[in-house]
């Protein structure tokens, strides 16, 4: 398959931006599609940049089409500190007639990457093309959990319309679903309707206030580790610290935080594709908004590159790597498994599967979780992680 079709080469302004030097920077080390040169050889490649340049779904935010290449004049201008990067900048993605094809276009480029294991970095565009990133796993095949960091649910309210702040209802309602689990990362009360929070919790979704998150921000670890898809609504940044959006507000996570969630990101194994939307140049103070997503696309390539493959899996030999801790719990029949990886000292809960029906879910039943759920069994508490991923098994 020939995905350069889909393509644009990145735009020649981006390299005026950038200029070589002694030491390597993101511009020396990263294969760019650049409109002078073939689009770029993906053998050994392991993280794609993927720009995306639509707005047509964006609710009052029209401009954050520009985005990719006002982050990228950021990012390539930052320190390479790894070896043996292997990274590309495949362009953008062809705007579509309509904004269906560009879908069509997003789609089947990251369902070809997802195929070779390589890891899209997406850079919107409007939060609307979280639906496109859904569809290419549904290509492959794959059951997945999301991750959005964003201050609502974005369920709209007419299950027809796709935009910005509806394509979680069009994922929801997409048949057949490949859609396990959702979790929202610090929605902000004051733009949510009570009823919402209640459908989310009775569609079993972990749901986490920006105020709970702010307490505890290691606690934000294990939701991240549970997504196969994180994406990221610049909104959810407070406009201090990235005025470029037309929907930016007081409150909201500070620049170091959200940067801190891209890490947790980069260094879980399940993750296997993240997108940056809703920034809008039209609203930026000087660059500001551009260098923190350069910045947060910088701490993800860090983790990603500090992996340590502990992710576990269900055979005798993988067992190995870690120490099991079962608990007993009064009035429940099965012991509660824990398991703590000797590499990094992280933990998941193992949840049974018995019914052969659900073996398709196999790889979603360890439940990424911290110590303190393993404290909470120790004092005779079900964590709400295991018994959300224990009822969609039954």
């Amino acid at each position: 398959m020939d995905i350069s079709l889909y393509f644009d080469p990145v735009s020649p302004e981006v390299f005026e931006f950038s200029s070589p030097t002694d030491h390597e920077r993101i511009f020396d080390v990263i294969k760019a599609h650049k409109s002078d040169e073939t689009f770029p050889d993906l053998d050994f490649i392991k993280l794609a940049i993927i720009g995306i340049s639509e707005d047509r779904g964006a609710l009052l935010n029209k401009g954050c089409a520009k985005g990719p290449d006002h982050v990228r004049r950021y990012l390539y201008n930052l320190y390479s500190h790894w070896k043996n990067l292997a990274i590309a900048d495949l362009g953008n993605i062809k705007r579509g007639h309509a904004i269906e094809d560009t879908y069509f276009a997003a789609k089947e480029a990251i369902a070809y990457l997802l195929s070779n294991n390589i890891t899209p970095i997406i850079i919107g565009g409007s939060q609307d093309l979280t639906y496109a990133n859904y569809l290419a796993y549904e290509d492959i095949g794959r059951v997945i959990n999301i991750a959005a960091v964003d201050p609502l649910f974005d369920l709209g309210n007419d299950e027809n319309e796709l935009n910005s702040r509806s394509y979680l209802s069009r994922i929801i309602l997409h048949q057949p679903n490949f859609l396990f689990a959702y979790t929202n990362v610090g929605y902000q009360t004051y733009f949510v309707d009570k009823d919402a929070v209640g459908l989310m919790k009775n569609l079993l979704f972990d749901v986490h206030r920006l105020g709970k998150v702010n307490l505890d921000m290691e606690e934000t670890e294990p939701m991240i580790r549970n997504a196969d898809i994180l994406s990221i609504d610049i909104s959810a940044i407070r406009a201090s610290d990235a005025p470029g959006n037309f929907n930016a507000v007081p409150n909201g996570f500070y620049g170091e935080e959200v940067c801190r969630i891209c890490r947790y990101a980069g260094i879980s194994d399940k993750l296997s594709s993240i997108g940056f939307y809703e920034f809008n140049p039209e609203y930026d103070n000087q660059g500001q908004t551009a260098h923190l997503i350069a910045q947060m696309i910088w701490y993800f390539v860090d983790g990603y590159m500090n992996r340590k493959d502990d992710f576990p899996e269900d055979n005798k030999d993988f067992m190995e790597n870690y120490v099991r801790f079962m608990v007993k719990v009064d009035d429940f029949d099965d012991e509660l498994v824990f398991l703590k990886s000797k590499k990094t000292d992280r933990w998941w809960m193992q949840v049974t599967i018995k019914n052969n029906v659900h073996k398709k879910y196999k790889r979603h039943q360890f439940v990424p979780c911290s110590y303190n759920d393993y404290k909470a069994a120790l004092n005779q508490e079900i964590p709400d992680r295991w018994w959300k991923v224990q009822q969609k098994l039954i």
